[in-house]
């Protein structure tokens, strides 16, 4: 089953909803490893290394969960950033905010996000949506 594991990052400034993604793990019984970033600035930083350093991700198996809306780097320009790094460009993300906004979502895809997904009002349907996302990613065949 380790073969199976995936790396994923949160990037999500809000520690509520960071909280809520933590719980929503524990009750949903994902095992999978969960880094966290509080901006896009963090996430590359993250997903790069700093100074030379290697990442803090290990590079097999990655997924972004990522919010829109967020301070100093925002999703959009996050994604902008992701895919114009030939090291790191590959990496699948799955939008998760509170952004209904059809320019959201169109930018977002314009960079070729795996999904976009609006954040539910429920803890329960939450947690169903972590879990499928987790049974989903967790089959993928990866790079």
């Amino acid at each position: 089953m380790s073969d199976l594991m995936l790396n994923i990052l949160l990037v999500e400034d809000d520690e509520v909803d960071v909280m809520t993604v933590k719980r929503a793990f524990k009750k949903g019984n994902i095992t999978n490893p969960l880094y966290l970033a509080g901006n896009g600035i963090e996430a590359l930083a993250i997903l790069r290394g700093t100074l030379g350093e290697p990442s803090l991700i290990p590079a097999e198996r990655r997924l972004i969960l990522l919010d829109l809306n967020m301070p100093k780097m925002n999703g959009i320009e996050f994604l902008h950033e992701l895919r114009a790094d030939s090291t790191i460009k590959h990496i699948p993300v799955v939008v998760l905010t509170t952004s209904n906004e059809e320019r959201d979502r169109v930018q977002a895809y314009d960079f070729n996000v795996a999904g976009y997904i609006l954040k539910p009002v429920t803890f329960s349907t939450f947690v169903d949506l972590m879990i499928t996302l987790d049974k989903y990613w967790s089959h993928c065949e990866m790079s």
